[in-house]
């Protein structure tokens, strides 16, 4: 007994000294098959800042036991409760995702109507707002200039918006109360993006990036299958891509049909996540905070009350 007690004191005390990781508690380490090629062609208006670390990002784990993907994509749809997605039959591919992903079943928005449970997802505040009204001006610390900060990058891709960086109200279905990050100057205009310019090679793709479908393709104004439909035909090559190449999927939903419970539907889905459902309660605070933690960020507002997810991760 004390030969093996000296020996796991000799190994213990030898992965201290070498700053060993692991994904999570328990779990085993990240494989190499989730590593991605190095990213190329970024937008000059996303490029990292100068002096920033050149170490491979998918070979990095943050603290909190959350992995760190070499790219995240988080897609919003809209106003459609838990129980009005998975299991309906007019949703064959998200309920796909579901099953091959991480579903939390009980998920929640932070407040009606949309507008505010954008914000928190992109700031860790509503920033006072409740309501659908624009335009909006805050100073407040937010994901993209965080990242930006830390010299990683952010985009933002709103399907119908009518040129980068474009800040009219609406245009068309696309509408600038679902685009949060255009209310923060510490944005540049260059990171609001037409949907038309999201890459078609992944590696191109900013560090983290949010994807706005216009209202007719969110399930705001049209129907929960053309919704779907639109998802896998514009987002199913990332969502495959993303599972060899060591990045993730987050697809959620900003509100339910406004009900008390604001149950709705948040689904994980990459390289690095562990299949199945998982119960514990999350909102968008708490995405937030997940994404900040692997990344290294510190929390933003109400995300700070929180804890990173990290039971999904293999």
């Amino acid at each position: 007994m004390r030969i093996a007690s000296a020996v796991l004191s000799a190994m213990l005390a030898s992965c201290v000294l070498t700053a060993c990781t692991s994904s999570g508690g328990g779990a085993a380490p990240t494989s190499s098959a989730g590593t991605s090629a190095p990213s190329s062609g970024e937008s000059p208006s996303l490029t990292r800042a100068a002096g920033a670390s050149s170490t491979d990002p998918s070979q990095l784990q943050a603290s909190g036991s959350v992995p760190r993907p070499s790219h995240v994509v988080i897609v919003v749809e809209e106003n459609h409760s838990f129980g009005n997605i998975i299991g309906n039959p007019a949703a064959p591919y998200l309920n796909s995702l579901a099953t091959q992903g991480a579903l939390f079943t009980n998920s929640a928005g932070v407040a009606h109507p949309s507008e505010p449970n954008y914000l928190a997802l992109f700031s860790g505040s509503t920033q006072g707002v409740t309501d659908d009204s624009c335009p909006h001006t805050f100073t407040a610390g937010n994901l993209g200039a965080q990242l930006a900060a830390a010299g990683d990058t952010f985009a933002g891709y709103s399907e119908g918006l009518p040129e980068t960086g474009y800040s009219g109200c609406t245009s068309g279905e696309y509408a600038r109360r679902h685009a949060p990050w255009t209310n923060f100057p510490s944005v540049p205009a260059s990171a609001s993006l037409p949907f038309s310019s999201f890459p078609q090679d992944y590696n191109s793709l900013p560090t983290v990036s949010i994807v706005i479908p216009n209202v007719a393709d969110d399930m705001h104004d049209g129907t929960v299958a053309a919704a779907d439909t639109w998802m896998k035909d514009n987002l199913d090559g990332y969502a495959q891509w993303a599972k060899a190449h060591n990045s993730l999927l987050v697809v959620t939903w900003d509100e339910d049909e406004d009900t008390a419970g604001n149950h709705i539907a948040t689904i994980f889905e990459g390289a690095q996540v562990k299949p199945g459902q998982y119960s514990e309660p999350i909102t968008h605070y708490r995405v937030l905070r997940t994404v900040e933690a692997a990344y290294g960020l510190p929390a933003l507002g109400q995300a700070a009350d929180t804890q990173p997810i990290t039971d999904v991760w293999r």
